[in-house]
């Protein structure tokens, strides 16, 4: 197969407002309502391209619009096949959204809704962690718009559930993370049951070697449509790099929360275990805390993300599984708890914050064993990373200052010194403590007790026992027993024994 030729757009004057683009009434009646009126850079280079039905590789930094750049435009595409018709082969699936993990799919499933509902566009959200029976319901419906995660697209298609052979648009939303995952084999076989004319769209923050060879096998002369430089950072997030230990670094969090006056944070680390026990300490500490990663169940993620978007919730721990395009309003900080494995990863973690133009933190906790990983930062930013000390102030509960040199107590002192006039002692300067006297010990009273004291005395009777005796009371034991084995009992037969004849006298 030949290198597909990849089209750069070029950086002319765009239009800023949604109003100069050429979409109907119900779209731009449903973006009013939800509060934009302006587009961002990624949405008025991609829009107009989605509109002319070309293939677009689209990057910019996360938290500028993504969603809308692809969802818009396809809903004004698709708007030719909507209809009021209640049979479900009246409403096949048309476009196909897949998303990496189940928030973000959620949450453009949501996004797209709301820009539909003026229209008689069906769109649903399927993806796994909970029980299939509702989402076939839905399927079998009929629905025009499909937002899935790949696993389990795969099992609705198996189980004969959609049918996507008049598929028209395709979206791969942050196809580099559905890669790092390994969903490339998923991804391949749900590309091979679509129709091979189709339009395709490829939205990510970060565009890694592996993403181009994706786009060269399944889009066809794509537009390069970049608002940033590839893997770059949000200009308006402050980065700090502080260097600690171990041990002081959920001492860290809670001083930088404190000092700034910081309500809400999205805290990172890099294991599931370690989001849920550091989850358990915060809320030791006193903060409305909950965790976020793969092993609780999709009802449990999505209650603690809704929870924490309400204010609910002070710090949400959370695994990577939250760094991908959650969108999560006026979010002030982020803490890396643990630096990212995966360096590409840093981007999307501090993307949480300083969204839609809005400023945030960016803390970074970085140990000794960190050196790798942050060089592979550095080579990531193209820049060096300056790691600034800090200086954790002591806030334990009940925490006593250093206690100054005392004078020695009475139980520190000889009998002797215990004469001493104290007030003298007190006055001196320096005062040198005295060490306390070894203790001696002292054996036991000896015992009173005439009884014990008493040596022992062998009995003087020779008496045997009396199950060492013979059956006439003798002392003999039974010829070829030993004196010390007590002899078995003689027991009647309970059948046929023969009994002693009984004379009667009279």
């Amino acid at each position: 197969m030949t290198d597909t030729q990849i089209t750069e757009v070029a950086l002319e004057p765009v239009p800023a407002r949604f109003d100069t683009l050429p979409l109907d009434a119900k779209l731009l009646r449903a973006v009013a309502d939800s509060g934009y009126a302006m587009m961002t850079p990624i949405q008025a280079k991609a829009i107009p391209i989605v509109l002319e039905g070309r293939d677009v590789m689209g990057a910019a930094q996360t938290g500028t619009g993504k969603t809308a750049a692809f969802s818009i435009p396809l809903l004004q595409r698709m708007l030719k096949h909507e209809n009021a018709s209640a049979s479900p082969a009246r409403h096949p699936v048309r476009a196909l959204v897949l998303a990496p993990t189940r928030e973000l799919a959620d949450q453009v499933a949501n996004n797209i809704k709301a820009y539909a509902k003026h229209t008689q566009l069906r769109v649903t959200c399927v993806f796994g962690g909970i029980d299939m029976k509702p989402q076939t319901a839905v399927l079998k419906g009929g629905v025009e718009v499909l937002i899935a995660t790949p696993g389990r697209l795969l099992d609705h298609i198996e189980a004969k559930n959609c049918v996507l052979n008049q598929v028209e648009y395709v979206v791969l939303d942050e196809a580099d993370r559905m890669l790092d995952i390994g969903f490339l084999p998923d991804l391949q076989r749900i590309l091979s049951y679509l129709p091979k004319t189709r339009q395709t769209l490829l939205f990510s923050a970060t565009f890694s070697p592996e993403i181009k060879r994706l786009s060269q096998s399944y889009l066809q002369e794509p537009v390069l449509v970049e608002v940033a430089r590839p893997n770059a950072t949000a200009t308006n997030v402050e980065q700090i790099f502080y260097s600690v230990t171990d041990d002081d670094k959920r001492g860290v969090v809670r001083q930088i929360l404190r000092q700034r006056s910081i309500t809400q944070a999205l805290v990172f680390v890099n294991s599931k275990l370690g989001a849920a026990r550091l989850a358990r300490s915060f809320e030791r500490d006193g903060l409305r805390t909950s965790a976020l990663h793969g092993d609780k169940s999709q009802d449990e993620r999505l209650k603690s993300l809704e929870a924490f978007k309400r204010g609910e919730v002070d710090v949400l721990v959370a695994t990577d599984v939250a760094a991908r395009g959650l969108d999560i309003a006026d979010l002030p900080a982020v803490f890396n708890f643990d630096v990212p494995f995966n360096a590409e990863d840093y981007v999307h973690r501090i993307g949480r914050t300083g969204r839609a133009g809005a400023s945030g933190i960016a803390v970074t906790l970085v140990t000794r064993s960190d050196a790798r990983l942050v060089a592979d930062l550095e080579k990531l930013l193209k820049r060096t990373i300056e790691l600034s000390p800090i200086e954790l102030e002591d806030t334990r509960p009940g925490a006593r200052p250093e206690r100054s040199p005392r004078a020695p107590r009475e139980w520190d002192t000889s009998p002797a010194e215990t004469q001493v006039d104290r007030a003298a002692v007190a006055a001196a300067a320096p005062v040198t403590p005295v060490a306390a006297p070894r203790p001696v010990y002292r054996a036991p009273a000896a015992s009173r007790d005439a009884f014990f004291d008493r040596p022992y005395e062998a009995s003087a009777s020779t008496e045997l026992p009396a199950w060492d005796k013979g059956p006439a009371g003798s002392a003999a034991a039974p010829r070829g027993m030993s004196s010390n084995i007590r002899p078995k009992k003689k027991v009647a037969a309970l059948f046929g024994a023969k009994r002693p004849a009984v004379v009667l006298e009279g």
